[in-house]
């Protein structure tokens, strides 16, 4: 099924099976109040464009064909070739008041084709390979909405991975029960000597407690690469974004280190999200303005 047929024969749109779930949801805060106003409205377009192509490849009803026209029809629409999609259309206009690259929602809808495609991992490479299409465009994109310079892009790449592993981390049991998808590397399990059933059960077992433990520290790792991300930016109000984004994926880090994401709680409360932006805002805007003196 072509995108144009789909469009011709059933008006459906990726934003209709949007799955309600938006900014207030992710481990990482969308467009808060810590960025320029000025900057929210395309961000909150990309964002919008993002989400609904993952709601498409996510979903466990729609036939793998539909995904990918819907997908396309995203495309077309996000580079001018159709007007089919509202949320295509709207970042199109976004990116080009601004001059700024579809390359990067692009590169996004190629991570969700091949989720529609591809479920499962076989190692770490391939995982931050998936990454590169999936997480970090995202954060390349922030940076050139701000004007930053892309000699941080490897920071940059670093955190967005890093959030990204510890979102697949969270939800592994979750994403193998309901859509059959499995981010956690297969030689990662079968050294622990674990197996891919052992995901969808209640609890971990002894062997999956220590492949996603190995993993979690593996990220934290990886996450520590672009630490220092915040304090190099230009923008000021960015750095913070940057800061309470990193302090929250340190936090998460921790979570699934210590815990079983199978049984027990890895994700941080609204109010721990709360503490841990002021705390972090305050600390980098104190060291920017000691900087400064």
């Amino acid at each position: 099924m072509s995108a144009a047929s789909l469009s011709s024969q059933n008006p459906v749109t990726a934003e209709s099976l949007r799955s309600g779930k938006g900014g207030g949801d992710e481990n990482f805060p969308v467009a808060s109040l810590l960025i320029a106003p000025e900057h929210r409205p395309v961000i909150l377009a990309f964002y919008d464009f993002v989400r609904a192509g993952d709601d498409v490849a996510d979903s466990p009803t729609l036939p793998p064909a539909q995904k990918h026209a819907l997908l396309d029809q995203l495309d077309q629409s996000l580079i001018g070739q159709s007007e089919a999609e509202p949320l295509g259309r709207r970042l199109r206009h976004e990116l080009s008041a601004r001059n700024l690259t579809d390359r990067h929602a692009r590169d996004l809808l190629d991570a969700f084709r091949l989720d529609v495609d591809k479920n499962r991992t076989a190692n770490w490479q391939e995982l931050i390979h998936y990454c590169s299409l999936s997480a970090m465009p995202v954060g390349r994109f922030m940076l050139d909405v701000h004007g930053e310079d892309r000699a941080l892009w490897p920071a940059s790449d670093a955190i967005c991975a890093a959030l990204q592993i510890n979102n697949h981390l969270q939800d592994c049991r979750k994403d193998f029960l309901s859509i059959d998808r499995v981010y956690v590397p297969l030689d990662a399990l079968a050294s622990a000597g674990a197996d891919v059933a052992d995901l969808g059960a209640e609890k971990a077992t002894p062997a999956l407690r220590a492949c996603l433990r190995d993993l979690a520290l593996r990220n934290r790792d990886l996450l520590e690469q672009g630490a220092s991300l915040a304090h190099d930016l230009r923008d000021f109000r960015l750095g913070l974004e940057i800061a309470v984004i990193v302090k929250h994926a340190r936090a998460i880090a921790a979570l699934l280190i210590s815990r079983d994401p199978l049984s027990e709680n890895v994700k941080l409360s609204k109010t721990q999200m709360l503490f841990g932006t002021v705390a972090a805002a305050g600390g980098e805007a104190f060291a920017r303005l000691r900087g400064r003196a």
